[in-house]
């Protein structure tokens, strides 16, 4: 049935993917969240605060991150042609950006011990095209789990700000950014306030995973959040590895 604010969601647990995708030795993080909460900012400066500890780190962003990706991620969003794009169309094409991404960038990665930051990952997909446009939340998690394989995060952090902070924000970048189309953000209000609610359902489902961090304060204040579940994560995890 179409996803709806209370429906459960399809726990990783309840999940058996074919495609183990051999042995990782690093770490993956995705960065979550709605328009407008901070994300680009937050992940960024933890990469740089990873790097000046001696870390090597993949900064990647969904969809998108290789060549194919870009192309996928420019038709999906910023196309002129893209107008009358279905759910199911959008779905497919979103994963389809992530299947290359995971075994073009971010399995040789984690392969090789480095720490992998991803601006979205599957999660995206959950809120996104299952919460906020509706398709049947099984259907989308099959998908999901064909295009990752067994390749999850060992922590989602999902930034969290209102709804009226959110659309803002969200209005200040169309307005500084007229020519930077987006058909994602053309969405109407409440498809985020769908969106927001399939955050919500995906954290309360995994809780050691998936930790909801309020955005909404000063970027150092974030900044001290984020590292908090992050600081952990390092402890015996060696420093200096090799590069790609």
């Amino acid at each position: 049935m179409p996803a709806k604010a209370g429906t459960p969601y399809l726990d990783a647990r309840d999940r058996a993917p074919r495609d183990r995708g051999g042995p990782m030795n690093g770490l993956l993080i995705s960065f979550e969240g709605a328009e407008g909460c901070g994300k680009s900012t937050q992940i960024s400066t933890l990469a740089a605060r990873l790097r000046a500890g001696g870390r090597v780190v993949h900064l990647l962003r969904e969809p998108g991150g290789t060549p194919i990706g870009e192309e996928i991620r420019h038709t999906l969003k910023h196309s002129t042609e893209n107008q009358a794009m279905t759910a199911e169309a959008e779905l497919l094409l979103m994963n389809a950006s992530r299947a290359q991404l995971v075994r073009e960038i971010i399995r040789p990665a984690l392969a090789a011990g480095g720490i992998v930051l991803c601006d979205r990952f599957f999660d995206s997909t959950i809120a996104y095209q299952g919460y906020g446009r509706g398709l049947d939340l099984g259907m989308v998690q099959a998908v999901v789990d064909f295009a990752v394989g067994s390749t999850r995060p060992v922590l989602t952090l999902i930034l969290q700000v209102p709804s009226e902070v959110s659309r803002a924000r969200l209005e200040s970048r169309q307005a500084t950014l007229p020519f930077m189309r987006d058909r994602i953000e053309e969405a109407e209000p409440e498809f985020f306030e769908r969106v927001n609610n399939g955050y919500r359902a995906i954290a309360a489902a995994e809780p050691e995973r998936v930790r909801i961090v309020d955005a909404e304060g000063s970027v150092e204040s974030v900044q001290a959040e984020i590292w908090r579940h992050v600081g952990p994560l390092l402890a015996g995890f060696p420093s200096g590895n090799t590069a790609l």
